[in-house]
């Protein structure tokens, strides 16, 4: 009885360190490393039109979203997002010209499986050959690491009035 109650604590106090340890990298700096590739590819992908970068960047389920400057275009879901590239940003009429992330700062949680991250965005475009900007847009958003992959869940961008 004594073995049975022992061996018992001894597989709950193992599951229970498992389950508060780091579930990435032990390794902060190169998870942060991970995360601003993530962070950078959800933008700079529009450059090459690289579609499947974008996608893989960002919580491919009902739980992804986006909030935009303007309420009309807040995103809800994967599916609504995978609309949304593929109607504008895949568009002939629709160009990136180039961006800027500035002031980035990424936390990392203690957990290591959730990230937040700011920045101040420029980002550069054309939409039927006139130019298009965001700049010193704030942008702000969290991370989840999935199947030890970083993938975006939220954002939201905003404007200082």
């Amino acid at each position: 009885m004594k073995f049975a109650f022992a061996s018992m604590l001894m597989t709950s106090l193992i599951s229970t360190l498992a389950s508060c340890s780091n579930t990435g990298s032990t390794n902060p700096k190169a998870e942060i490393a991970e995360i601003k590739n993530v962070i950078h590819a959800s933008i700079e992908w529009a450059l090459d039109k690289d579609r499947e970068l974008l996608l893989s960047s960002v919580a491919q389920d009902s739980t992804f979203f986006i909030f935009h400057p303007d309420s009309a275009s807040t995103i809800v879901g994967f599916d609504a997002f995978k609309d949304l590239v593929d109607n504008f940003f895949m568009n002939k009429d629709f160009k990136a010209t180039g961006s800027e992330i500035k002031d980035l700062r990424i936390h990392l949680s203690r957990g290591g499986d959730v990230a937040w991250f700011s920045a101040l965005l420029d980002d550069f475009g054309e939409w039927r050959g006139k130019p298009t900007a965001w700049v010193d847009c704030r942008w702000t958003g969290v991370l989840e690491k999935r199947e030890g992959k970083w993938v975006i869940v939220q954002m939201h961008f905003s404007f200082a009035k």
